[in-house]
């Protein structure tokens, strides 16, 4: 695994934002981990947290792309943030674009905030978790209401590796469903291998019980 990936598991935990216990998570599935990037409340977390983001963009998508798209609510501040990382890291600057819950009708009028989209721009998504893609579901067709721009892709930052709304993972869903690629800074594979049975800041946050209940719900959920 790449070290950026272990980084990233650990500042989720640092940040309180993956945890692990007893969960429901909006589907009403009982899980014993559970990932809220809600958690991720100052800007030094949002700085480091987009550079994350960068460093996957870059490497499983390059960046031939004009805008990072985040849906309302929780995608406003990630497309913010990495688009900021992109720049910085890569010298490449993209341009942000948000939808609104609620059309505005003074102002800059519309359903959307950043910049808007033209014709022809080439649209990155970028959420959070998604377990059934009801976001995207959303969210498409707002995006291709503003005219010919093609979606290329949609990047979160954990796959939860269950099953959406079939027997195939939410990701592999939406890929199938929509024609473009999907991917995830870290799977949750890849967190349990980082974190099972290895101490870290003197704790080990994955044992013996908790990996056999992780087993459990993925035979139940997972794709």
């Amino acid at each position: 695994m790449e070290r950026y990936k272990e980084e990233f598991i650990e500042f989720m935990v640092d940040s309180d934002v993956l945890k692990f216990g007893d969960f429901v998570t909006k589907s009403g599935r009982k899980t014993p981990f559970f990932v809220n990037t809600g958690f991720y409340r100052t800007g030094a977390q949002l700085r480091k947290l987009g550079g994350y983001y960068a460093k996957a963009i870059h490497d499983k998508f390059g960046l031939d792309f004009d805008v990072l798209f985040g849906p309302a609510y929780k995608g406003i501040p990630l497309s913010v943030a990495a688009s900021i990382a992109i720049s910085e890291q890569y010298d490449k600057d993209i341009k942000y674009c948000s939808n609104r819950k609620e059309l505005k009708d003074h102002g800059d009028k519309g359903i959307l905030l950043g910049s808007p989209l033209a014709a022809g721009d080439k649209v990155l998504l970028i959420e959070d978790v998604t377990t059934a893609g009801t976001s995207i579901e959303e969210t498409l067709p707002i995006i291709r209401a503003q005219g010919e721009v093609q979606v290329c892709g949609l990047v979160v930052s954990v796959d939860r590796m269950e099953r959406g709304k079939g027997e195939k993972s939410a990701l592999r869903e939406i890929s199938e469903t929509y024609g473009f690629p999907t991917a995830a800074i870290v799977t949750m594979e890849e967190v349990v291998e980082h974190l099972y049975n290895r101490p870290y800041r003197g704790k080990v946050y994955i044992d013996d019980t908790l990996k056999a209940a992780i087993d459990a719900y993925y035979a139940q959920y997972g794709a």
